[in-house]
This record gives C-alpha cells, sequence and structure tokens, in this order.
C-alpha cells in the first residue's frame, strides 16, 4: 500500500487459473485485496465497478477457471487497516492447535470476528495475515460467530481449502462438536432440532435468523452432559450448516443458549450475568474429519471463564 492509502494503484485484469475455480468472487477479492475492508468490498461489487467477463456480478457468484475480472483501483485511510497489537499477536499465535503444510486450527477467543467488516476493521484472518506474511494462501475454509469461541480452520493451500469446503457440503464428512449451556432443564431424549431457517435483515441493519417454512433445511443433534442449577449443558454437532442455527435452533426448542443477547431470554442472561457469565455460552470445542487419507481430530478446551460458571466458581 502506498502512503496515501492506495491498494492497486490502475485497474487490473486477473484471469482466475483452475486452483479458484469454484471459489466465491468476494473470497478471491478479499485475497487479492488483502488489507481492503469486506464492506468496502462489497461496495465495488454492489457499484459494479468489478466486472466478470466485462459483466457485472454478485459477490456469491462462483469463478470458473478462465474468467477474467476487472478489478479497479482501491483508496483505503490508513486507520482502517491497523496493525495487530503485540498481546493480540501473543494471543492468537498461543491459541494455534494444530498445524500442518496445509492447514491450521485456531482456538478463536470469544468477541474476536473471524475476517474485518461490519464495523470491524482486524478479524481473526487478517490477524493471521500480518503475523505470518510468508503464508500468501491463508484463507477462513469457515467461520464462527464473532462471540463464539473455538475451533476455526484456516486453510494455507488452495488444494486443502477447496478439499475441506467439498467435505463440508457432504454429511457426517467433517464431525463439528460444540458446548452451549442453555436455559432451564434440556430433555435427554430431545437428540435433535429439524427445523427450517430463513434469514431476515432488520431495518437497523442487524442480521437475524428465524424459523420458517420457507428457510433451508438445518439440522443439529444434541446429546445432554450436565445439569446445573437453572440450565443444562448440551452438546450440539450441526450437520447441515446455517447462519445462528445453534442458537436458533436452541431458541426454537425452548431452551434458548445462555449469554445470547440476540435469541436468548434477557431475565435470565442477567441471572446468569450476576453468576458470571458475561459473553455467549457456545464454544467449538471439536473437529474432526479426514484428508488426503490423514485422519485429523482436534480439541479446544473449554474457556476458564465458562468453566468457571459451570463450576459455581465466576466472580
Amino acid at each position: 500500500m502506498s502512503s496515501d492509502g492506495l491498494i492497486n494503484p490502475t485497474v487490473r485484469f486477473v484471469t482466475v487459473s483452475e486452483d479458484f475455480a469454484g471459489q466465491r468472487l468476494d473470497n478471491f477479492l478479499m485475497r487479492e485485496l488483502k488489507g481492503v475492508p469486506k464492506s468496502k468490498i462489497y461496495n465495488i461489487l454492489r457499484r459494479g465497478e468489478v466486472r466478470v467477463n466485462k459483466a457485472r456480478a454478485k459477490p456469491a457468484y462462483k469463478l470458473l477457471a478462465g474468467d477474467v475480472l476487472r478489478i479497479p483501483p482501491v483508496r483505503v485511510s490508513q486507520r482502517e487497516v491497523p496493525s495487530v497489537s503485540e498481546s493480540l499477536g501473543v494471543r492468537i499465535r498461543d491459541a494455534i492447535l494444530y498445524e500442518d503444510k496445509g492447514l491450521m486450527v485456531v482456538n478463536k477467543p470469544s468477541g474476536l470476528a473471524v475476517h474485518g467488516g461490519s464495523g470491524v476493521s482486524l478479524g481473526l484472518i487478517e490477524s493471521l495475515r500480518q503475523l505470518y506474511p510468508e503464508q500468501r494462501h491463508l484463507e477462513l475454509v469457515h467461520r464462527l460467530d464473532r462471540d463464539t469461541s473455538g475451533c476455526v480452520m484456516i486453510s494455507k493451500k488452495r488444494s486443502v481449502l477447496k478439499g475441506l469446503h467439498d467435505l463440508l457440503q457432504k454429511k457426517h464428512a467433517v464431525d463439528k462438536r460444540y458446548l452451549a449451556l442453555v436455559a432451564g432443564s434440556w430433555p435427554a431424549r430431545k437428540q435433535q432440532v429439524n427445523v427450517r431457517l430463513q434469514k431476515n435483515v432488520l431495518q437497523s441493519g442487524e442480521r437475524m435468523v428465524r424459523a420458517g417454512l420457507e428457510g433451508k433445511v438445518s439440522l443439529t443433534e444434541y446429546q445432554l452432559l450436565q445439569r446445573i442449577d437453572g440450565a443444562s449443558l448440551v452438546e450440539a454437532r450441526p450437520i447441515t450448516g446455517r447462519t445462528h442455527q445453534i442458537r436458533v435452533h436452541c431458541q426454537y426448542a425452548g431452551h434458548p443458549i445462555l449469554g445470547d443477547d440476540k435469541y436468548g431470554d434477557d431475565d435470565l442472561n442477567r441471572r446468569f450475568r450476576e453468576r458470571g457469565l458475561r459473553r455467549l455460552f457456545l464454544h467449538a470445542h471439536s473437529l474432526s474429519f479426514e484428508l488426503e487419507g490423514r485422519r485429523i481430530s482436534v480439541q479446544a478446551p473449554l474457556p476458564d471463564e465458562l468453566q468457571l460458571v459451570l463450576d459455581g466458581k465466576a466472580k
């Protein structure tokens, strides 16, 4: 980037190689325009400044090998691309649970977005790209809500990204499990929630998800692990991967996740805040899958602040 904040000083034309066939246009642009906030990328797409084969294209357009992209000059102010602080850098490096030549799994802290945008200028992926500049192909494989902690996969090679995306499209190929503390007494016999989910954007721009007949098929499997006073610890295994799926399925079941300020119960959240719960009690605690002939299993221990709530020792 130049001193005046100009990334990409001239119009560029990029031909999509076979390696990037199937990738979404917005994700491709995030890689090509590292350091540019996601909101800026969506803005130039909306205004038609990015063209695919001389035509406008939507962010979700899946690229084809041979597509020619027109990428315009992009200007961002220096304050929009902050540097990773020393303390955040240490925190992220210490949170790496697994790493090989093509993959990294990070135990994302609650409160850190997986990527910049929507008022967030620096997320996990932007931080990793700054911390590991020699890794030129770091990409998010999937996402976690900002307030959810736990396992996030980051690919280091395009082939790994593509392989994991293929696995995520198949039922049961990637075993993702979450721990959630939910309100009330979850029935031991309730082992799944199978209800369609649809997105709804409010006037404020906030994205909400609701159960609805016109939504997408969504299935989460549950197992009751423990009961504590007024709440239940459950393991949730999402079979589909919809936005806010576990949170909305718990709400629909009548047992919202504690600490959830979007889909939860305000009175219960207040009561558990007095007992030391000051965040969403949802943690992606394990991942297991087979990739390139190897079985990879990773676990992220429950964060101390959540374990203390379970133990009744939080302050």
